[in-house]
C-alpha cells in the first residue's frame, strides 16, 4: 500500500508574560484566595523579558534554529546560559505579546477585540513587515478605540484588558451579557488559541511554499471548547483558523483528547489521506492561556525565572505519498485499550511494545522515540521530574525485560533513542508532535530510519472516567517506491503476456487456414 506522508511541519511560540499574570489559572486562583501572598508580591521580579525568552535554548529548539541534541552542549541551567537570540526559525517564530494582540484583532470576526488608537498603527507596521498577512487583514488594525472607552469596559468587568506591563493597550469584550461560555474570559482564551493556531498555519504554508488552497481538511487539537451555554464544545475552531489562514477549499473538525489529542489527530489524518477521502490534511492547534504560569509558584520558590510564559502552536501537513517525504506507517498503530490498565508499565506496553511485537519489530529497531517532550527545567522544580527521561527509562526497561538490551545499557538506550525535552508545558503541545519538524529533516538526511510518536492523555481530568489514554504511530523514511509503480510494472507484464497469447493464437489460425 501507498502510505500517507508528512510534507511539512511548523512550530511557533508567543511570549505572553502579561497574559500569564492576568489569565494564568494558577495566578487567578491565588489572587482570589490569597491576594496578599508573598508569591504574588515577588513573582514580578522573576518574569522574563521578551529578549530573555528568545535567547532561551529550548525555545530556539522549538522553532528549529537548534536541534534537540544541541541542548546537551548548553550548560545547565539553560536559563542562565542564553544562546543566540533569533526570533525567526526554520519551523516558525517567537512573536512578542504586543504584536500578538494585533493578530488576535485580525482573527476577530465579531469586533470583540479593541486596541487603542495609539498602539494599533504601531502593531500594524510590525505585522506588515512580516509579509505574511493580506492587506485586508492588516486593514482591521486601522480602526483604534479611545483608551478611556477601553478602560471603562475593563472597569465594568465586561471586558478583559490587554496589557504591556502596567499599560493598558486594549481589551477583549464579552460576547453575551449572561452566557458564561461567551464571557470575556472564555472569548479571550478561544481567541488566543485561534490566533496562535493561525500563526502556526501561516508559517507552515509560507516557509514550505505550500498553497493553502490545496488543503482539503483541517483537524484542530487544542484543549479549548468553542460554543455557548446550549452546546459548550460544538466548535469549529478548525474552520475558524482555516478561514484566516487562507484554506478556502477546506472543511474541518475539532478533535479533543487532552494531551493525546495531536497523536489521535495524526492517525485520523493519515487514515483520511490513505483512504482517498482527502488528499491534503492539516493537523494543528494553538496554545492555552490557562496553563501559563502553571508551575510558577515553584519557580518563584526556587528563585528562578518563571518559564511558563510561552503560548505555543503547531501545524503538520499530511498528504498522499510523493515518493520523497517520510511516511506514516498506518499498519503500525499503538493504542491504549479500555482494558490496558493505567500503570506506567501497562501504558508503555500497550502504546509502544504491543504494536512493535505485532509487526515483528524490536524496541531497538525504532531509532527515536518522541513521547511527552516537556522541558525538564519547568517540571523538575515543580516535583514532576524529567518527564521525557522517565518515559525513555520505561521504554528501555521494557527492552531489558525482552532481552533486547542489557540492564547496564539502560542509560545508553535513553541517550541513543531519546532527546531532551524542549517543549513548553501547554498540555497538548508537548505530546510527541514538536519533534516532527526535526524528524523530517533527520529522516530525509538518513540520520534515522524510524521514529515513534507517542501521545498520552489523562482522561480522568473530565471526571467521566478514571481511564488513561494513549496512541502511537511510526514515521519512516520513504522508500521511494510507490504502489502505482508496481501497478505499472504489472500492467506492462500483463500487456506483454497478452500480446504473446494473441500472436500465438493468430499463428494457430494461420496454420489452420494453410492446412498445416
Amino acid at each position: 500500500m501507498d502510505f500517507p506522508v508528512i510534507k511539512a511541519a511548523a512550530n511557533i511560540l508567543v511570549q505572553c508574560p502579561n497574559m500569564m499574570m492576568e489569565h494564568g489559572t494558577t495566578l487567578i486562583q491565588e489572587k482570589a484566595k490569597n491576594p496578599d501572598s508573598e508569591y504574588l508580591k515577588s513573582i514580578g521580579q522573576f518574569v522574563r523579558s521578551y529578549e530573555e525568552s528568545v535567547a532561551y535554548a529550548p525555545n530556539q529548539v522549538f522553532i528549529g534554529n537548534m536541534k534537540p541534541s544541541d541542548l546537551n552542549n548548553v550548560a545547565s541551567p539553560w536559563y542562565s546560559h542564553p544562546v543566540e537570540p533569533k526570533t525567526d526559525g526554520r519551523f516558525g517564530e517567537i512573536m512578542s505579546e504586543v504584536d500578538f494582540y494585533g493578530l488576535m484583532k485580525m482573527c476577530d470576526r465579531f469586533e470583540l477585540v479593541e486596541l487603542s488608537s495609539e498602539i494599533a498603527p504601531v502593531i500594524k507596521k510590525a505585522l506588515q513587515s512580516k509579509e505574511m498577512f493580506s492587506e485586508a487583514q492588516l486593514a482591521m488594525l486601522d480602526k483604534g478605540a479611545d483608551i478611556a472607552e477601553i478602560q471603562a469596559l475593563v472597569d465594568k468587568h465586561t471586558a478583559l484588558g490587554l496589557y504591556d506591563g502596567d499599560k493598558l493597550l486594549g481589551c477583549v469584550r464579552e460576547a453575551h451579557e449572561s452566557d458564561p461560555n461567551l464571557s470575556a474570559h472564555v472569548v479571550f482564551e478561544n481567541l488566543v488559541t485561534k490566533a496562535s493556531g493561525v500563526l502556526a498555519m501561516k508559517h507552515l504554508f509560507i516557509k514550505n511554499k505550500i498553497d493553502p488552497a490545496i488543503v482539503d481538511y483541517i483537524i484542530e487539537t487544542s484543549e479549548e471548547a468553542v460554543g455557548d451555554m446550549n452546546q459548550r464544545g460544538g466548535g469549529n475552531m478548525a474552520k475558524a483558523c482555516g478561514e484566516v489562514a487562507g484554506c478556502i477549499n477546506a472543511t474541518g473538525i475539532d478533535l479533543r483528547g487532552f494531551c493525546a489529542g495531536p497523536a489521535h489527530a495524526m492517525v485520523n489524518a493519515a487514515a483520511l489521506v490513505q483512504s482517498g477521502i482527502f488528499k491534503n490534511v492539516v493537523v494543528m492547534a494553538g496554545g492555552c492561556t490557562a496553563k501559563l504560569g502553571m508551575n510558577s509558584r515553584d519557580h518563584v520558590n526556587k528563585q528562578m525565572p518563571v518559564l511558563e510564559d510561552m503560548v505555543a502552536g503547531y501545524a503538520v501537513l499530511v498528504s498522499e505519498n510523493d515518493g520523497v517525504s517520510p511516511v506514516i506507517r498506518t499498519d503500525i498503530i499503538g493504542r491504549h485499550k479500555i482494558s490496558s490498565g493505567s500503570a506506567p508499565q501497562a501504558v508503555i506496553q500497550a502504546i509502544v511494545v504491543d504494536p512493535l511485537i505485532a509487526s515483528n519489530l524490536k524496541i531497538t529497531d525504532v531509532d527515536l522515540y518522541s513521547p511527552e517532550l516537556q522541558n525538564p527545567e519547568i517540571t523538575v522544580p515543580a516535583g514532576a521530574g524529567d518527564v521525557p527521561l522517565a518515559n525513555y527509562k520505561m521504554i528501555g526497561a521494557m527492552a531489558v525485560k525482552r532481552g533486547e538490551i542489557e540492564k547496564k545499557d539502560l542509560m545508553d538506550f535513553t541517550k541513543k533513542h531519546g532527546v531532551s525535552g524542549f517543549a513548553p508545558t501547554q498540555g497538548h503541545i508537548p505530546s510527541g508532535v514538536p519533534i516532527i519538524g526535526h524528524a523530517l529533516l533527520a529522516l530525509q538526511a538518513g540520520a534515522i530510519e524510524k521514529l515513534m510518536v507517542i501521545g498520552k492523555g489523562s482522561l480522568f481530568l473530565g471526571r467521566m472516567t478514571d481511564l488513561f489514554d494513549g496512541i502511537s504511530f511510526i514515521i519512516e523514511k520513504n522508500s521511494g517506491k510507490l504502489e502505482s509503480d508496481d501497478d505499472a510494472a504489472a500492467s506492462d507484464e500483463f500487456k506483454q503476456e497478452l500480446r504473446e497469447l494473441i500472436a500465438d493464437a493468430m499463428q494457430k489460425v494461420a496454420d489452420s487456414l494453410a492446412g498445416r
